[in-house]
């Protein structure tokens, strides 16, 4: 069964509805005691966000080249950079979607 990245997200964020406004952020310790700690969706928006910074720093690296403004180096490096991040993203996206597969095939 192949479930997209949409819906994992969709199912998050009514998992997280259904959890009540009260235990939203909240990280529950060993000791029992609750913390606040960073949200799953900020974490996602985060990583998400530092993907199209890396790529459009390879893309104004590229421009920069081609009007001769930019060592080719750091282009390459720009370029690699993008490249290695976006893999990330997509390995983590796989991740969670596999998560997700996992949970939606256990028993009630």
């Amino acid at each position: 069964m192949a479930v997209d990245f949409a819906s994992a997200v969709s199912a998050y964020k009514s998992a997280s509805r259904m959890g009540g406004a009260e235990g939203a952020g909240a990280i529950t310790n060993p000791m029992g005691e609750k913390s606040e700690g960073p949200k799953f969706a900020e974490m996602v928006q985060g990583a998400v966000q530092e993907t199209i910074d890396a790529g459009r720093k390879g893309e104004d690296m590229t421009k920069l080249a081609i009007e001769g403004k930019a060592d080719l180096r750091d282009v390459v490096m720009a370029v690699n950079n993008a490249e290695t991040t976006l893999q990330t993203v997509i390995a983590v996206r796989d991740k969670v979607v596999n998560a997700y597969e996992s949970i939606l095939r256990m028993p009630i």
